[in-house]
C-alpha cells in the first residue's frame, strides 16, 4: 500500500476543509513547497496535491503547483479543476504524474475514457460518496449515480486508481467508511486509493487489511502532527499478522 502525503492549497496556503467548505479553510502556516519536499525526502513514493481555486475556476495556484511539480523530488497526483483535454494534457505536459478527474467523470465519460488512453496508468477517477450518491463541483452537487454503478461504467478503462471518499464519514467514523471502502474495493479490479480515513496509525493498519486498497491520502493528520510520515510509511512496511482460514 502506498501512501499519499497530501497538500492542499487554496489562495496559495496550505489548508484543510471540512467536509470541502472552502469558506471556513484551517489555514497551515507552511510553505507549499517547503512541505512537499519534506514529504519527498522522507520517502514518499508519490505527492498528492489538490488545488481549491482551480475547483472554483482560478489558475491562482497555477505557478505554484508546477513548482511543486518540479522541485519537489518526487511524482505529484494533481486534483482539483481538471474539466477539459487541454488542461489535462498541458498538465501530462508540465510533469504531473497523475490527474484526478471527478466531475468531468460524471459530465463527460467518453472523454475521460479518452484521456483514460491516451494516458494509461496516469488517470485517477475521484468518487466522492454522501448519502449513498456521488458528488461532483468539489462536493457541491449530488449527482444521479451510486458509486458502484459509476466505477462500473469505467471498468474497462486503463485508468491508474479510484479515489474514494465516503464523505459521510470523512471526520467521524472511521468503520463506517471502512464498510463502503471494502465494499467497493471488492468490486473492481482497478486499484483504490481511501481518502478521508486515516487520522491515526491504526487506521492505516486496518487498510493494509482490506483487499484491493492500493492506497491512502493522508494529509491533516501529517499537518496536526498526530504522526510523521516516516512512522505511518513503517505500519505500511509491517508484515501483515498471519489471519486463519476457516472452512
Amino acid at each position: 500500500m502506498i501512501l499519499y502525503p497530501t497538500i492542499e492549497l487554496l489562495n496559495g496556503r496550505c489548508v484543510s476543509l471540512n467536509r470541502g467548505r472552502l469558506d471556513e479553510p484551517h489555514i497551515w502556516h507552511v510553505d507549499p513547497v517547503e512541505k512537499a519536499l519534506e514529504f519527498a525526502a522522507a520517502g514518499a513514493q508519490w505527492l498528492h496535491v489538490t488545488d481549491f481555486d482551480a475547483v472554483q475556476g482560478s489558475n491562482a495556484n497555477e505557478a505554484l503547483v508546477t513548482e511543486i511539480i518540479r522541485c519537489a523530488g518526487a511524482p505529484v497526483q494533481l486534483a482539483g479543476g481538471i474539466r477539459t483535454r487541454e488542461k489535462a494534457e498541458r498538465w501530462i505536459d508540465q510533469g504531473a504524474g497523475r490527474l484526478v478527474v471527478g466531475t468531468l467523470a460524471a459530465q463527460n465519460p467518453g472523454l475521460v475514457k479518452a484521456l483514460a488512453k491516451s494516458f494509461p496508468d496516469q488517470i485517477v477517477l475521484a468518487v466522492d460518496v454522501w448519502q449513498g450518491r456521488v458528488m461532483t463541483e468539489g462536493w457541491q452537487t449530488q449527482s444521479a449515480f451510486e458509486p458502484a454503478g459509476f466505477m462500473a461504467a469505467y471498468s474497462d478503462t486503463p485508468l491508474a486508481a479510484f479515489l474514494v471518499t465516503d464523505i459521510d464519514s470523512d471526520i467521524e467514523d472511521t468503520d463506517a467508511s471502512l464498510g463502503l471502502i471494502s465494499g467497493l474495493a471488492n468490486a473492481t479490479k482497478t486499484p483504490l486509493i481511501a481518502s478521508g480515513l486515516v487520522r491515526a496509525l491504526d487506521d492505516i493498519s486496518r487498510l493494509k487489511y482490506v483487499r484491493n486498497v492500493a492506497g491512502a491520502i493522508v494529509g491533516r493528520a501529517l499537518f496536526r502532527k498526530a504522526f510523521t510520515l516516516e512512522e505511518a510509511m513503517a505500519v505500511v512496511a509491517q508484515a501483515p499478522e498471519p489471519v486463519a482460514d476457516f472452512i
